[in-house]
């Protein structure tokens, strides 16, 4: 029998959607990495011009979507493959205010 007509997804969709989640986890590992990065490089900048860069900052932003992105769609609560299949997010929740040290 047919594997829709008994009410399951096709087993060939979801090795699809398997291959896809391997995909973004390793792309997930790689982001881990990148934003370590952009942390360290934040606080160097930081500490020699005792103010955070504005660009790092929004790059950080983007970033911190991207993942989330990735981790609705490894973990099957959301369909829409993340980039590279479609654009890169923008920012969310764009800082007000500058970051205080109180």
């Amino acid at each position: 029998m047919d594997e829709m007509s008994q009410g399951g997804i096709p087993r060939g969709k979801i090795g699809i959607r398997l291959i896809y989640t391997l995909l973004f986890l390793v792309i997930l590992s790689v982001m881990h990495f990148l934003i370590q990065m952009m942390v360290l490089i934040q606080y160097v900048v930081l500490l020699i011009t005792r103010s955070s860069s504005e660009p790092l900052r929004s790059l950080s932003n983007k970033a911190a979507v991207y993942v989330y992105r990735l981790i609705r769609y490894t973990t099957l609560n959301d369909n829409t493959r993340p980039f590279p299949f479609t654009e890169f997010p923008r920012e969310m929740d764009r800082p007000e205010e500058p970051v205080k040290f109180d």
